[in-house]
Protein backbone atom coordinates (compact mmCIF):
# COMPACT_ATOMS: atom_id res chain seq x y z
CA UNK A 1 0.00 0.00 0.00
CA UNK A 2 1.34 3.40 -0.94
CA UNK A 3 2.35 5.65 1.96
CA UNK A 4 0.19 8.68 2.68
CA UNK A 5 3.49 10.59 2.87
CA UNK A 6 4.51 9.83 -0.71
CA UNK A 7 5.78 13.35 -1.45
CA UNK A 8 7.80 13.54 1.76
CA UNK A 9 9.37 10.16 1.00
CA UNK A 10 10.15 10.98 -2.62
CA UNK A 11 13.88 11.28 -3.48
CA UNK A 12 15.34 14.71 -4.20
CA UNK A 13 18.24 15.41 -6.54
CA UNK A 14 20.54 18.33 -5.70
CA UNK A 15 23.40 18.64 -8.14
CA UNK A 16 25.21 15.31 -8.13
CA UNK A 17 23.60 14.21 -4.83
CA UNK A 18 20.45 12.15 -4.61
CA UNK A 19 18.72 12.38 -1.26
CA UNK A 20 16.72 9.22 -0.61
CA UNK A 21 13.77 11.22 0.77
CA UNK A 22 12.88 14.74 1.85
CA UNK A 23 12.99 14.17 5.60
CA UNK A 24 16.04 16.14 6.71
CA UNK A 25 17.69 16.09 10.12
CA UNK A 26 18.33 19.54 11.52
CA UNK A 27 21.48 20.55 13.28
CA UNK A 28 20.98 19.94 16.99
CA UNK A 29 23.46 21.10 19.59
CA UNK A 30 23.77 18.20 22.05
CA UNK A 31 27.06 18.99 23.86
CA UNK A 32 28.40 15.43 23.95
CA UNK A 33 31.89 15.80 22.41
CA UNK A 34 33.58 15.13 25.74
CA UNK A 35 36.05 15.72 27.19
CA UNK A 36 36.79 18.78 25.04
CA UNK A 37 35.82 19.44 21.41
CA UNK A 38 36.71 16.30 19.41
CA UNK A 39 33.86 14.04 18.19
CA UNK A 40 33.85 10.70 19.99
CA UNK A 41 32.33 7.22 19.80
CA UNK A 42 29.05 8.39 21.33
CA UNK A 43 28.71 11.03 18.60
CA UNK A 44 29.44 8.36 15.99
CA UNK A 45 26.71 6.08 17.37
CA UNK A 46 24.22 8.97 17.44
CA UNK A 47 24.71 9.93 13.78
CA UNK A 48 24.82 6.31 12.58
CA UNK A 49 21.50 5.61 14.31
CA UNK A 50 19.84 8.43 12.40
CA UNK A 51 21.44 7.48 9.09
CA UNK A 52 20.23 3.91 9.61
CA UNK A 53 16.83 5.38 10.48
CA UNK A 54 16.56 6.80 6.97
CA UNK A 55 17.40 10.52 7.15
CA UNK A 56 17.50 12.03 3.66
CA UNK A 57 20.26 14.39 4.76
CA UNK A 58 21.87 14.80 8.17
CA UNK A 59 23.21 18.18 9.18
CA UNK A 60 25.69 18.05 12.03
CA UNK A 61 25.36 20.06 15.17
CA UNK A 62 26.94 23.49 14.86
CA UNK A 63 30.64 22.74 14.40
CA UNK A 64 33.08 25.44 15.44
CA UNK A 65 35.49 26.79 12.83
CA UNK A 66 37.91 27.91 15.56
CA UNK A 67 38.26 27.51 19.31
CA UNK A 68 35.59 29.51 21.15
CA UNK A 69 33.88 29.58 24.52
CA UNK A 70 30.24 29.01 23.68
CA UNK A 71 27.18 28.84 25.93
CA UNK A 72 27.28 25.07 25.54
CA UNK A 73 30.14 22.86 26.71
CA UNK A 74 31.77 20.21 24.54
CA UNK A 75 30.68 21.52 21.16
CA UNK A 76 32.76 19.83 18.44
CA UNK A 77 35.11 21.72 16.16
CA UNK A 78 36.68 21.25 12.78
CA UNK A 79 39.82 23.37 13.02
CA UNK A 80 42.46 20.72 13.81
CA UNK A 81 43.66 17.33 12.58
CA UNK A 82 42.25 15.35 15.51
CA UNK A 83 38.79 16.72 14.81
CA UNK A 84 39.07 16.08 11.07
CA UNK A 85 40.06 12.46 11.71
CA UNK A 86 37.22 11.99 14.21
CA UNK A 87 34.64 13.40 11.81
CA UNK A 88 36.02 11.16 9.04
CA UNK A 89 35.09 8.11 11.11
CA UNK A 90 31.56 9.48 11.43
CA UNK A 91 31.09 10.41 7.77
CA UNK A 92 32.42 7.01 6.66
CA UNK A 93 29.96 5.28 8.98
CA UNK A 94 27.03 7.41 7.80
CA UNK A 95 27.90 6.63 4.19
CA UNK A 96 28.03 2.92 5.00
CA UNK A 97 24.39 3.23 6.09
CA UNK A 98 23.47 4.90 2.79
CA UNK A 99 23.22 8.36 4.32
CA UNK A 100 24.46 11.83 3.41
CA UNK A 101 25.85 14.35 5.88
CA UNK A 102 26.66 18.08 5.74
CA UNK A 103 28.84 19.88 8.27
CA UNK A 104 27.19 22.93 9.77
CA UNK A 105 29.97 25.50 10.11
CA UNK A 106 29.70 27.76 13.11
CA UNK A 107 31.17 30.92 14.63
CA UNK A 108 29.15 32.34 17.50
CA UNK A 109 30.70 35.82 17.52
CA UNK A 110 29.65 37.87 20.53
CA UNK A 111 28.01 34.83 22.16
CA UNK A 112 31.31 33.61 23.62
CA UNK A 113 32.60 34.30 27.12
CA UNK A 114 36.19 35.21 28.04
CA UNK A 115 36.09 33.02 31.18
CA UNK A 116 35.13 29.88 29.30
CA UNK A 117 38.10 27.46 29.31
CA UNK A 118 37.88 27.04 25.52
CA UNK A 119 37.94 30.80 24.98
CA UNK A 120 40.90 31.15 27.34
CA UNK A 121 42.74 28.38 25.51
CA UNK A 122 42.19 30.13 22.19
CA UNK A 123 44.04 33.22 23.38
CA UNK A 124 41.56 35.35 21.44
CA UNK A 125 39.05 37.94 22.62
CA UNK A 126 35.31 37.62 22.14
CA UNK A 127 34.59 39.17 18.75
CA UNK A 128 31.49 40.76 17.28
CA UNK A 129 30.63 43.13 14.45
CA UNK A 130 30.46 45.98 16.98
CA UNK A 131 31.04 46.53 20.68
CA UNK A 132 27.43 45.70 21.59
CA UNK A 133 26.61 42.95 24.08
CA UNK A 134 23.76 40.53 23.54
CA UNK A 135 21.16 40.34 26.27
CA UNK A 136 19.45 37.38 27.88
CA UNK A 137 21.96 34.52 27.78
CA UNK A 138 23.63 32.68 30.65
CA UNK A 139 26.76 30.59 30.82
CA UNK A 140 25.31 28.09 33.28
CA UNK A 141 28.49 26.06 33.67
CA UNK A 142 30.60 29.07 34.70
CA UNK A 143 30.78 30.29 38.30
CA UNK A 144 27.98 32.76 38.94
CA UNK A 145 26.28 31.92 35.63
CA UNK A 146 27.37 35.17 33.96
CA UNK A 147 25.67 36.67 30.93
CA UNK A 148 27.17 37.95 27.72
CA UNK A 149 30.02 40.44 27.64
CA UNK A 150 30.69 43.40 25.39
CA UNK A 151 32.62 41.99 22.43
CA UNK A 152 35.65 43.44 20.70
CA UNK A 153 34.64 44.84 17.33
CA UNK A 154 36.32 42.90 14.53
CA UNK A 155 38.96 45.09 12.95
CA UNK A 156 39.22 43.02 9.77
CA UNK A 157 36.28 40.66 9.05
CA UNK A 158 38.35 38.92 6.35
CA UNK A 159 40.24 37.16 9.15
CA UNK A 160 37.07 35.27 10.11
CA UNK A 161 36.07 34.75 6.48
CA UNK A 162 39.40 33.01 5.94
CA UNK A 163 38.66 30.74 8.92
CA UNK A 164 35.38 29.72 7.29
CA UNK A 165 37.25 28.88 4.10
CA UNK A 166 39.75 26.71 5.97
CA UNK A 167 36.92 24.98 7.82
CA UNK A 168 35.29 24.19 4.46
CA UNK A 169 38.56 22.65 3.27
CA UNK A 170 38.76 20.64 6.50
CA UNK A 171 35.17 19.44 6.07
CA UNK A 172 36.01 18.13 2.62
CA UNK A 173 39.01 16.28 4.04
CA UNK A 174 36.74 14.85 6.74
CA UNK A 175 34.53 13.25 4.11
CA UNK A 176 31.41 15.37 4.38
CA UNK A 177 29.04 15.67 1.43
CA UNK A 178 28.79 19.43 1.78
CA UNK A 179 28.61 22.30 4.26
CA UNK A 180 25.83 24.42 5.69
CA UNK A 181 26.40 27.96 6.90
CA UNK A 182 24.05 27.92 9.85
CA UNK A 183 25.10 30.96 11.61
CA UNK A 184 23.35 33.23 9.29
CA UNK A 185 20.78 32.21 11.89
CA UNK A 186 20.05 32.12 15.63
CA UNK A 187 21.87 35.34 16.43
CA UNK A 188 25.31 33.97 15.58
CA UNK A 189 28.04 35.83 13.76
CA UNK A 190 26.62 36.17 10.24
CA UNK A 191 23.25 37.08 11.74
CA UNK A 192 24.97 39.64 13.96
CA UNK A 193 26.39 41.32 10.85
CA UNK A 194 22.99 41.30 9.13
CA UNK A 195 21.10 42.79 12.04
CA UNK A 196 21.23 46.55 12.55
CA UNK A 197 20.77 46.18 16.31
CA UNK A 198 24.06 44.31 16.66
CA UNK A 199 25.97 45.89 13.76
CA UNK A 200 26.77 49.59 14.08
CA UNK A 201 29.84 49.55 11.85
CA UNK A 202 30.62 52.51 9.60
CA UNK A 203 32.84 50.66 7.13
CA UNK A 204 31.95 48.45 4.14
CA UNK A 205 30.41 45.84 6.48
CA UNK A 206 27.88 48.09 8.21
CA UNK A 207 25.21 50.70 7.66
CA UNK A 208 23.18 49.90 4.57
CA UNK A 209 21.45 46.57 3.99
CA UNK A 210 23.93 45.83 1.21
CA UNK A 211 26.86 46.44 3.54
CA UNK A 212 25.41 44.41 6.41
CA UNK A 213 24.83 41.51 4.01
CA UNK A 214 28.40 41.67 2.69
CA UNK A 215 30.00 39.51 5.39
CA UNK A 216 27.60 36.59 4.98
CA UNK A 217 27.75 36.74 1.19
CA UNK A 218 31.55 36.80 1.20
CA UNK A 219 31.60 33.76 3.51
CA UNK A 220 29.25 31.87 1.21
CA UNK A 221 31.31 32.71 -1.85
CA UNK A 222 34.41 31.30 -0.14
CA UNK A 223 32.55 28.10 0.72
CA UNK A 224 31.37 27.80 -2.89
CA UNK A 225 34.95 28.29 -4.12
CA UNK A 226 35.94 25.21 -2.09
CA UNK A 227 32.92 22.97 -2.63
CA UNK A 228 30.97 24.17 -5.67
CA UNK A 229 27.57 25.79 -5.28
CA UNK A 230 25.41 22.67 -4.96
CA UNK A 231 27.41 21.36 -2.00
CA UNK A 232 26.90 24.57 -0.01
CA UNK A 233 23.76 25.55 1.89
CA UNK A 234 22.62 28.24 4.28
CA UNK A 235 20.20 28.30 7.19
CA UNK A 236 18.33 31.48 8.12
CA UNK A 237 16.04 32.51 10.98
CA UNK A 238 14.47 35.75 9.74
CA UNK A 239 12.21 36.12 12.79
CA UNK A 240 15.23 36.43 15.06
CA UNK A 241 14.56 36.73 18.78
CA UNK A 242 16.97 34.10 20.08
CA UNK A 243 20.29 35.58 21.21
CA UNK A 244 18.96 39.14 21.04
CA UNK A 245 18.49 39.82 17.34
CA UNK A 246 15.56 41.23 15.42
CA UNK A 247 14.77 44.52 13.71
CA UNK A 248 11.57 46.52 13.18
CA UNK A 249 9.31 44.53 10.86
CA UNK A 250 9.81 46.37 7.57
CA UNK A 251 13.56 46.72 8.02
CA UNK A 252 13.74 43.05 8.95
CA UNK A 253 11.80 42.03 5.82
CA UNK A 254 13.81 44.32 3.55
CA UNK A 255 17.09 43.01 4.97
CA UNK A 256 16.26 39.34 4.58
CA UNK A 257 14.62 39.75 1.19
CA UNK A 258 17.80 41.34 -0.09
CA UNK A 259 20.07 38.76 1.53
CA UNK A 260 18.01 35.77 0.40
CA UNK A 261 17.76 37.10 -3.15
CA UNK A 262 21.53 37.54 -3.31
CA UNK A 263 22.12 34.10 -1.81
CA UNK A 264 19.77 32.56 -4.36
CA UNK A 265 21.88 33.97 -7.20
CA UNK A 266 24.64 31.63 -5.99
CA UNK A 267 22.39 28.64 -6.86
CA UNK A 268 23.12 26.79 -3.61
CA UNK A 269 22.33 23.23 -2.64
CA UNK A 270 19.48 24.60 -0.58
CA UNK A 271 18.29 27.55 1.48
CA UNK A 272 16.79 26.48 4.81
CA UNK A 273 14.35 28.85 6.47
CA UNK A 274 13.27 28.58 10.08
CA UNK A 275 9.71 29.66 10.81
CA UNK A 276 8.84 31.79 13.81
CA UNK A 277 8.98 29.64 16.92
CA UNK A 278 7.73 30.98 20.26
CA UNK A 279 10.31 28.83 22.04
CA UNK A 280 13.00 31.04 20.48
CA UNK A 281 11.28 34.31 21.31
CA UNK A 282 12.63 35.39 24.70
CA UNK A 283 11.20 38.25 26.70
CA UNK A 284 13.83 40.97 27.08
CA UNK A 285 13.09 44.19 28.98
CA UNK A 286 9.45 43.16 29.20
CA UNK A 287 8.90 42.54 25.48
CA UNK A 288 9.11 39.59 23.14
CA UNK A 289 12.34 39.98 21.17
CA UNK A 290 11.48 38.26 17.88
CA UNK A 291 10.08 39.96 14.79
CA UNK A 292 7.09 37.70 14.27
CA UNK A 293 5.94 37.26 10.66
CA UNK A 294 5.10 34.58 8.10
CA UNK A 295 8.55 33.48 6.99
CA UNK A 296 7.51 31.12 4.19
CA UNK A 297 5.01 33.52 2.62
CA UNK A 298 7.33 36.51 2.92
CA UNK A 299 10.50 35.00 1.43
CA UNK A 300 9.33 32.20 -0.87
CA UNK A 301 9.14 34.59 -3.85
CA UNK A 302 12.84 35.47 -3.36
CA UNK A 303 13.98 31.90 -3.99
CA UNK A 304 13.97 30.97 -7.66
CA UNK A 305 17.03 28.76 -8.20
CA UNK A 306 17.98 27.04 -4.94
CA UNK A 307 15.83 24.32 -3.36
CA UNK A 308 13.90 25.57 -0.33
CA UNK A 309 13.93 23.62 2.93
CA UNK A 310 11.60 24.60 5.77
CA UNK A 311 12.18 24.08 9.50
CA UNK A 312 10.20 24.93 12.59
CA UNK A 313 7.37 22.96 14.17
CA UNK A 314 6.47 20.93 11.10
CA UNK A 315 4.53 17.70 11.32
CA UNK A 316 4.99 15.02 8.66
CA UNK A 317 1.44 15.73 7.50
CA UNK A 318 2.02 19.46 6.98
CA UNK A 319 5.41 18.82 5.39
CA UNK A 320 3.91 16.39 2.89
CA UNK A 321 1.21 18.92 1.98
CA UNK A 322 3.71 21.77 1.49
CA UNK A 323 5.90 19.61 -0.76
CA UNK A 324 2.85 18.46 -2.75
CA UNK A 325 1.86 22.11 -3.21
CA UNK A 326 5.42 22.90 -4.39
CA UNK A 327 5.80 25.51 -1.67
CA UNK A 328 8.90 23.76 -0.30
CA UNK A 329 11.28 21.10 -1.59
CA UNK A 330 12.06 19.34 1.68
CA UNK A 331 11.24 19.44 5.39
CA UNK A 332 13.73 19.79 8.22
CA UNK A 333 12.90 18.18 11.55
CA UNK A 334 14.82 18.73 14.78
CA UNK A 335 13.16 17.63 18.00
CA UNK A 336 11.46 14.65 16.35
CA UNK A 337 14.89 13.19 15.56
CA UNK A 338 15.97 13.39 19.22
CA UNK A 339 13.58 10.71 20.42
CA UNK A 340 13.07 8.84 17.14
CA UNK A 341 16.34 7.67 15.59
CA UNK A 342 14.21 5.78 13.05
CA UNK A 343 11.98 8.75 12.18
CA UNK A 344 11.78 8.05 8.44
CA UNK A 345 10.96 4.40 9.01
CA UNK A 346 8.19 5.43 11.38
CA UNK A 347 6.76 7.85 8.80
CA UNK A 348 7.00 5.29 6.03
CA UNK A 349 5.30 2.52 7.99
CA UNK A 350 2.85 4.70 9.97
CA UNK A 351 4.44 3.85 13.32
CA UNK A 352 3.53 6.35 16.09
CA UNK A 353 5.93 9.23 16.70
CA UNK A 354 5.35 9.25 20.42
CA UNK A 355 8.63 9.21 22.33
CA UNK A 356 8.55 10.86 25.75
CA UNK A 357 11.42 13.34 25.63
CA UNK A 358 13.43 14.42 28.64
CA UNK A 359 14.50 18.05 28.07
CA UNK A 360 17.05 17.72 30.87
CA UNK A 361 19.10 15.47 28.58
CA UNK A 362 18.87 17.59 25.43
CA UNK A 363 22.33 18.94 26.29
CA UNK A 364 25.25 17.16 27.88
CA UNK A 365 26.15 18.04 31.44
CA UNK A 366 29.85 18.61 30.89
CA UNK A 367 33.02 16.50 30.89
CA UNK A 368 32.59 15.58 34.56
CA UNK A 369 29.61 13.36 33.67
CA UNK A 370 30.78 9.72 33.31
CA UNK A 371 31.17 8.66 29.70
CA UNK A 372 28.43 6.02 29.77
CA UNK A 373 25.96 8.47 31.32
CA UNK A 374 26.50 10.84 28.39
CA UNK A 375 24.40 8.40 26.34
CA UNK A 376 21.25 9.08 28.38
CA UNK A 377 18.76 10.98 26.26
CA UNK A 378 21.20 10.88 23.36
CA UNK A 379 21.68 7.37 21.98
CA UNK A 380 19.33 5.36 24.22
CA UNK A 381 15.94 6.23 22.70
CA UNK A 382 14.52 2.96 21.37
CA UNK A 383 13.89 2.46 17.67
CA UNK A 384 10.70 0.72 16.63
CA UNK A 385 12.15 -0.28 13.30
CA UNK A 386 15.90 -0.73 13.65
Amino acid sequence: MASKFSMLLKPLTIGSLTLRNRVMMSALTRSRSVPTNVPNDINLEYYVQRARGGAGLITTEGTLICQQGTEWQNVPGIWNEDQIAAWKRITDAVHTEGGLIFSQLCHVGRLSHPDDPEQKASGMPVYGPSGISARGGKFRFLTGQPGYVTPVALDNPRVIIDLYRQAAINAKEAGFDGVELVHAANGHLVHQFLDSTSNKRTDAYGGSIENRARFGLEVLKELVSVWGSKRVAVRLTPSGGYNDVGMPLQENIDTFRYFISQVDVLDLGYISLMRYNPEFDPIIDGNHRATKHDVLKTYRPCIKKSPLFLNGGLTPEEANQLIAAEEIDAAVFGTLWIGHPDLVKRIEHDIPIDAKLDPKTFYGGGPQIPYEQQKKGYTDYPAAWL
